[in-house]
């Protein structure tokens, strides 16, 4: 069980650096990136010269003998829905923080971000299932419980996958929502075929953009001679001699092939993203990927 007094003291800590980040960065490029992205049906009127033709309405202009389209309007309240991994492979990190560690303050700084244009914020923290679902509420003490969360939250599952948790959100979400995915990916790639047709749909109906938390070791291996090594998530320990070139090679191939067919899932389900390592300035990243959008 961990303690609430320094659990307290983590949310506070996380709460000051990333509010003062989304004041002074990050709210006008969230805005620009995603404001406006959600449009509610408004009313309908005849079609005028010059109009797009994509929007009308054939079943009004079947019964009224005249074209007529659809108008829509800027919502202007949106949801932001945060999917967060707290699988066991986010507890590795090779620095001063761990993967889980910057995810939780990517999150914070995304829900301050929404929070200082009045959207709600939802999370759903997953494992190799759903762990835990907190419908979306506007407010600091909703963001704050939401940090809190994610800091002492243990999870059941053992493993990672995106499939139930976006088939749970699927269901879930009625209205249009941005979503961002906070995880490190490293999901089975036997069900790669099946997330890019779940993950497929539910980007065509939410605004979605996956954010890859790493660690640099993830990447490669050190030469440290023989060690034991731990899956995190399935508890599997092996001996590898890092001493080997060909060991640490094949090491880095297979993690790099990972990798590269996790993006290929990404792009053809149209889902942006961004690497953040966890030593590095997450910031810097999130603002390029903002302003790319």
């Amino acid at each position: 069980m961990k303690d609430t007094s320094e659990i307290l003291r983590q949310v506070r800590r996380i709460e000051i650096k990333t509010r003062g980040l989304s004041s002074d960065l990050f709210a006008g490029h969230y805005h620009s990136a995603f404001r406006g992205r959600g449009v509610a049906f408004s009313e309908v009127r005849e079609y005028r010269m010059g109009d797009d033709v994509r929007d009308i309405d054939w079943n009004v202009t079947a019964r009224a003998r005249k074209p007529h389209i659809k108008i829509y309007e800027e919502e202007r309240e949106l949801t932001m829905m945060l999917m967060v991994d707290v699988s066991g492979s986010g507890l590795f990190g090779s620095g001063d923080k761990t993967k889980r560690t910057i995810m939780t303050e990517v999150a914070a700084l995304l829900a301050f971000s929404a929070a200082q244009t009045g959207d709600k914020v939802g999370c759903l923290l997953f494992s190799d299932k759903v762990e835990k679902f907190i419908p979306p509420k506007k407010g600091r003490s909703h963001i704050l419980m939401i940090i809190r969360t994610l800091l002492e939250f243990e999870p059941q599952g053992v493993g990672s996958s995106l499939v139930a948790p976006l088939e749970y959100l699927t269901s879930a979400l009625k209205k249009r929502s941005i979503t961002f995915l906070v995880s490190d990916l490293e999901m089975p790639t036997q069900e790669n075929e099946r997330l890019q047709k779940v993950l497929g749909i539910y980007s065509r109906k939410h605004d979605t953009v996956a954010i890859r938390v790493y660690d640099k070791r993830d990447e490669s291996l050190p030469d440290i001679g023989l060690v034991e090594m731990e899956d995190a998530e399935s508890g599997r320990r092996v001996w590898l001699d890092t001493s080997s070139s060909a060991t640490r090679r094949h090491y880095a191939e297979r993690y790099a092939e990972a990798v590269e067919q996790m993006s290929k899932v990404l792009s053809r389900a149209r889902v942006d993203s961004v690497s953040v390592a966890t030593d590095e300035d997450y910031v810097k990243e999130l603002l390029k990927l903002f302003k790319k959008r």
